[in-house]
């Protein structure tokens, strides 16, 4: 059991998606017992409900519920004999609940005191963070689970390995840096959000730079300086850094699919694998014969 539960944890650390399959009745003879789970990411399997073509089949329904954007849960039902070619001659009906992690990806430029105070708001919202500065001493011993310390000598390259439509904040000890980082930014095009520490000056500058580099204004334009929320004033780190998460909220949650009517899985398709199956077989194992007889007769 520990070995799903410590996968899941981790997966939930890093903000990856996966699915949680779990057996959630059996009938006859089947390779594993009722409660028995296992997990599925997007380059591995942990754990296991009984191999064969079973877990096969279960897998690759996984893959599926993996492409998708959204949190999902379903139910299939496996006859072990006529549908999957398995010898046991049982039946097993199986619960897939798929969490697809973090859709915010960002990279965090500086270790200072703004950056400090910040990383202490994004380790609690659902991001994942990597962290990035030249001096190794900057960085605190102990990182909440979602941010990673990336020590680096030239930063502006840390932007390529980032996946598109990421979220980047720039606030490191030095200008040019921030010049050369907000410049890579832009030249990969696929920024969701940019933000850079600074003044209305630093800005103005920016911007005759940016031009004499050949971008365009409709090329920098999207980049928030200075960065924050207007409403949120305060020149203290944790000031600065509530600011800032304001705006990285704000923009996130824009982006968010609005909540649906039905979640879960429905009640009604619960219901008919309960009640359709207990017609002519005994109750499944794992599901009590109270639940399977109430639906029986509603």
């Amino acid at each position: 059991m520990s070995g799903w539960i410590e996968a899941a944890r981790q997966f939930e650390d890093g903000g990856r998606p996966y699915v949680l399959i779990t057996l959630l009745g059996s009938r006859g003879s089947t390779p594993r017992d009722s409660g028995t789970k296992m997990l599925v990411g997007e380059n591995g399997t942990f754990c296991s409900i009984g191999g064969g073509h079973l877990e096969y089949k279960a897998i690759e329904l996984a893959r599926v519920m993996l492409g998708k954007p959204d949190a999902d849960q379903r139910i299939e039902h496996f006859p072990l004999g006529p549908r999957l070619g398995q010898c046991c001659g049982g039946s097993a009906t199986v619960l897939f609940e798929s969490f697809p992690g973090s859709r915010v990806n960002l990279m965090l430029f500086g270790a200072g005191h703004v950056g400090k105070a910040l990383v202490t708001i994004l380790g609690q919202l659902p991001c994942r963070v990597q962290w990035v500065d030249s001096r190794e001493e900057q960085f605190p011993e102990s990182l909440p689970d979602n941010v990673s310390a990336v020590i680096s000598e030239a930063p502006e390259m840390e932007v390529e390995s980032m996946p598109a439509n990421s979220y980047y904040l720039v606030m490191t000890h030095n200008h040019q840096l921030d010049f050369a980082i907000s410049e890579a930014v832009l030249k990969r095009g696929d920024a969701r959000y940019i933000g850079l520490i600074g003044s209305s000056t630093k800005w103005q500058r920016f911007q005759m730079r940016f031009e004499r580099r050949g971008f365009d204004r409709a090329d920098y334009q999207t980049l928030r300086c200075p960065v924050g929320l207007e409403t949120v004033p305060g020149k203290l780190p944790m000031e600065v850094a509530t600011s800032i998460a304001g705006e990285l909220i704000a923009e996130y949650q824009r982006d968010l699919p609005l909540p649906r009517t039905q979640r879960g899985v429905n009640w009604r398709e619960l219901k008919e694998v309960v009640a359709g199956r207990s017609e002519s077989l005994p109750p499944m194992a794992g599901v009590g014969e109270k639940a399977v007889e109430k639906s029986s007769h509603e």
